[in-house]
């Protein structure tokens, strides 16, 4: 009985190693995959960050890069969100604002992607996650 118990820990103990993150045989590759198409609402961030970043209306929260954009660029964006945010329930409404989030927000919005509406005025901040480096 007690050979039995032995052998099933050391049976478990070897797959808990057998599953484990393996190290690296050899240096890292510098080969880059080949990168597919951008669907369109690609084009909602890279016009909200061209905006933000010809306004500088950027800042930075911990290791991310927030930038914000406006008026008809986030119209579009907050527009384009609509059906995905009604599909994966990230829309709140707040007050005289409607929010919508790229994903469904825990606690706040932060390193969150989001466009909100308040009347005729819309905004949209895109977050770029960009590590320690912004800690240099």
């Amino acid at each position: 009985m007690i050979r039995t118990i032995f052998a099933a820990l050391a049976a478990l103990t070897l797959t808990a190693c057998a599953s484990s993150p393996s190290v690296p045989a050899g240096p890292p590759s510098l080969i880059i995959a080949a990168g597919q198409p951008a669907p369109p609402q690609a084009r909602f961030y890279a016009d909200c960050i061209t905006q933000a970043s010809n306004a500088n209306t950027y800042d930075r929260e911990a290791n991310v890069i927030r930038f914000r954009c406006d008026g008809d660029v986030a119209r579009r964006f907050y527009d384009g969100l609509g059906p995905w945010s009604a599909e994966i329930g990230s829309q709140i409404e707040d007050a005289n604002r409607v929010w919508r989030f790229s994903s469904v927000i825990r606690e706040n919005p932060s390193f969150v992607d989001f466009c909100w509406r308040e009347a005729d005025r819309y905004s949209c901040t895109v977050v770029l996650n960009v590590g320690e480096f912004l800690d240099r």
